[in-house]
């Protein structure tokens, strides 16, 4: 079982960062818009347009550790809600 980190801001910082340092502008060129799935720990990750797909073989090499998930060229991976402008029906 993944245990949550005991420290999830810092947890989150630490995996931003290492993206931005190391893999942003590996990526980025080819990749926007898939999905990263990082192991922290080891630094290795997967990428794919389906972030379960990529889930799932980072979980294959590393079943114990606990992943951050980012999407190529983005803020955020997902969105919820509404854009501005958009009106709901």
């Amino acid at each position: 079982m993944v245990k949550p980190p005991k420290d999830p801001e810092g947890f989150a910082r630490q995996a931003e960062e290492y993206y931005a340092r190391a893999l942003r502008a590996k990526l980025e060129p080819n990749h926007k818009g898939e999905y990263v799935v990082l192991d922290v720990e080891s630094g290795d990750y997967e990428v794919d347009s389906d972030e379960m797909a990529a889930l799932d073989r980072a979980r294959a090499k590393h079943p114990d550790r606990l992943f951050y998930i980012l999407r190529v060229g983005y803020r955020a991976s997902v969105y919820i809600g509404a854009r501005a402008g958009e009106g709901l029906p």
